[in-house]
């Protein structure tokens, strides 16, 4: 039996693969009534923030980490962030019921819940409710033949959510059940469709058990992790503030997916288009591809393109010309002005 302190502040850990619908889940969270204030913790593996601007507009903390997975190169960021929120709490600049970790893709959940025994004020604090791993029914067979981390997300999890059920047929779902339950045969399995689960079978259900934890990962408790991505995944990322051609970004996706489809495990992005008043949200991954327009650019917001590709071999200075020549081309008097000197971001 899973033993619960009042006096603690419950954690749930959001993980799953890349474009499993993580952040489709954060979303319904944050939108659905629950009398809670949530700080929500957002990790990108890539050095562009994109997900921290696709979570709706809400009243809840949310900090941003980017620019490393949460479980390795920036798990002292996330010790960091969380003495900050309490300090501020201390102080009566913030209030919040609950902590949500949102990690990247890419990231071994075990050290993220580790960090909650190993360091002293945050054990004292902080308690972890559950690990919520999302699964994306489409791709993941995929991912589990060649993904480290995908089986460790299903193997630590408290809750599996098999998203997308509609994209697969009920005989390959059942399939991908077995394979799942011989994984991890104690995880609660929720079925849906954009994370369309119920609230109350999610958060405040106090699974963690540090005990089965220990039967998975017998090292759990050690002060000592080496979680090592694949060095053919890196991630490439571009930055631009004037608009771009919306056909021509048509036609560069449509040509990419093509040639490239298989190695892109996650692309997503928000595009200033010309002649368009609403950003434009893009996401993907692998051969699947949508983009829709989402709210109106604000009177004093910066309009910006934002991109970032995760995949494996990723030629850079092929994206970054593939994406150069999306960028808006200015008439003057009937000529074509010519495009300024690109730059990257960093």
């Amino acid at each position: 039996m899973v033993m619960i302190n009042p006096n603690k502040i419950p954690v749930t850990i959001l993980t799953g693969y890349l474009g499993a619908g993580k952040t489709t889940l954060l979303n319904r969270i944050l939108t659905e009534k629950h009398n809670q204030k949530i700080a929500v913790i957002v990790n990108e593996y890539g050095e562009v923030g994109i997900d921290n601007q696709l979570v709706v507009n809400s009243d809840e903390e949310i900090l941003e980490m980017n620019n490393g997975c949460i479980c390795c190169t920036v798990r002292g960021d996330l010790i960091r962030i969380l003495r900050t929120l309490l300090f501020s709490m201390k102080e009566g600049k913030v209030k919040f019921d609950r902590v949500l970790i949102e990690t990247t893709g890419l990231a071994d959940p075990a050290p993220v819940a580790q960090t909650f025994f190993m360091d002293e004020l945050l054990s004292e604090t902080f308690e972890v409710d559950s690990i919520i791993t999302v699964v994306d029914c489409k791709h993941v067979t995929k991912h589990l033949d060649y993904h480290d981390e995908a089986q460790e997300q299903i193997a630590f999890a408290d809750v599996i959510i098999l998203n997308k059920t509609d994209l697969i047929s009920e005989e390959n779902l059942q399939e991908l059940e077995g394979r799942i339950i011989q994984m991890n045969p104690t995880a609660k399995r929720l079925y849906g469709q954009n994370c369309n689960v119920e609230l109350k079978d999610i958060l405040g259900i106090h699974t963690f058990d540090i005990n089965h934890k220990l039967e998975v990962d017998p090292h759990f408790l050690e002060d000592h992790h080496h979680h090592e991505h694949d060095d053919k995944v890196s991630s490439v990322a571009f930055r631009e503030n004037r608009p771009l051609n919306l056909e021509k970004v048509n036609q560069w996706m449509s040509q990419l997916i093509q040639e490239k489809g298989e190695d892109l495990l996650r692309y997503k992005g928000i595009l200033y288009i010309e002649g368009i008043e609403n950003r434009l949200v893009f996401q993907g991954l692998h051969m699947l591809f949508s983009g829709r327009p989402d709210r109106k650019w604000k009177e004093n917001e910066t309009k910006v393109s934002e991109l970032v590709f995760i995949g494996k071999d990723l030629n850079k200075k092929e994206l970054e010309q593939q994406f150069k020549n999306c960028i808006e081309i200015e008439e003057i008097g009937g000529l074509k002005k010519r495009k300024p000197k690109f730059k990257e971001f960093d």
